[in-house]
């Protein structure tokens, strides 16, 4: 297993999938094991997914200080990653909550950006992030679903405080483009990748400056493709579309039918969009 020693010690490991130019994954949950993100779709038959497992999961290690899970504590360990292999200038892809650890380094690291993939990303390090009503929004447009009655009735209680593991598995439905048992397998997979003590203390006080951060991004010419889902509520389609406005040269692309997981609601659309935007393929139809 492909390890690198971050700047405060702790040994970090990373999965390598594929054949061809690094695509460094970052992974999100937050705090979430980088085995679900899988082959992305079949991205590796184009890209080497290089994808680190972030402190604390998967096969790395636990660092001596907890505090270092925040956020912007783990910039150092992509920079870190990006020394160890050698990389002038890296492919960025990040999912879900780590779009902000992603944001976050390129605000740092601007220079190191070549190109900054956000797949269903989350972008509280410049200030914008879903709320109740936005997965209130999206959870609608699933009603037709035959398991929609019980799961939102449960999204209720979960809103309402619930902590109940039952709640919290009842409404993995409306996260996937299709409910589906690959998507049932991988739902069943989060509990047991995902580090709980880290993902509290991930977005925790102090980790996001948005006016630093947009200030940073401001003039940063990498090329960025934001994917939203179209049933996906972190973000919607169109809270991606007012992240896409804050960053320079980057492009929105709404996948039909998707969840928050793109790549298992349709591999080939999602392999098509993201190899072309990172050069492997002509843009054209992806349907």
């Amino acid at each position: 297993m492909p390890a690198f020693a971050a700047p405060d010690g702790t040994a970090l490991a990373y999965h390598v999938v594929g054949e061809g130019e690094p695509l460094l994954c970052l992974p999100g949950g937050p705090m979430r094991a980088s085995g679900y993100l899988g082959d992305l779709g079949g991205l590796s038959e184009r890209r080497r997914l290089i994808k680190l497992d972030l402190r604390g999961t998967g096969d790395s290690g636990t660092p001596a200080d907890p505090a270092t899970y925040r956020c912007d504590r783990q910039v150092a360990d992509v920079e870190a990653l990006r020394e160890h292999l050698g990389l002038d200038r890296i492919d960025l892809l990040a999912h879900s909550a780590a779009g902000d650890l992603a944001l976050l380094y390129a605000a740092r690291h601007p220079r190191r950006i070549r190109t900054l993939t956000l797949i269903t990303a989350r972008a509280r390090a410049l200030g914008v992030d879903f709320t109740e009503a936005h997965r209130r929004e999206a959870a609608a447009l699933r009603a037709a679903e035959p398991w929609f009655g019980a799961a939102y009735d449960a999204y209720e209680r979960v809103w309402a405080g619930s902590e109940a593991d039952a709640d919290w598995d009842a409404i993995a439905p409306f996260f996937y483009g299709r409910w589906c048992a690959a998507a049932q397998a991988h739902a069943a997979s989060e509990v047991v990748q995902t580090h709980d003590e880290a993902a509290g203390i991930y977005a925790s006080s102090g980790a996001f400056a948005p006016d630093v951060a947009r200030a940073a991004l401001e003039g940063m010419d990498a090329r960025v493709l934001l994917l939203a889902g179209e049933f996906d509520s972190g973000p919607l389609p169109r809270i991606a579309a007012d992240i896409a406005k804050l960053l320079p040269r980057a492009e929105l692309v709404v996948q039909p039918g998707a969840g928050h997981y793109p790549w298992l609601d349709d591999p080939r659309r999602f392999t098509r969009t993201v190899a072309a935007f990172l050069g492997q393929e002509p843009a054209g139809p992806v349907g």
